[in-house]
């Protein structure tokens, strides 16, 4: 599972072996959540989360949409295509 962006004790990861719409698991101790990305515009959109309370999801969804356009490649270059 590779970690392609990671921050505050949090890591943001795409599976390779995961399916489309291009999206992102965010992990971290307390939970994960599931973010659609829509690239290769946005804005991120919470698909799932547990373990995150809302001020944390608000949190992490402005930090992916300030690095989406690097999520978008990332899941081009694992998968192909968006």
């Amino acid at each position: 599972m590779p970690t392609v962006f990671r921050f505050n004790g949090l890591r943001v990861v795409i599976y390779p072996n995961d399916h489309r719409p291009a999206h992102v698991h965010v992990k971290g101790a307390v939970g994960e959540a599931v973010f659609i990305l829509h690239c290769p515009d946005g804005p991120p959109e919470l698909r799932e989360s547990f373990g995150f309370n809302r001020p944390d999801l608000g949190r992490i969804k402005d930090e992916l949409a300030n690095v989406l356009i690097v999520l978008c490649e990332e899941w081009r270059t694992i998968h192909g295509r968006y």
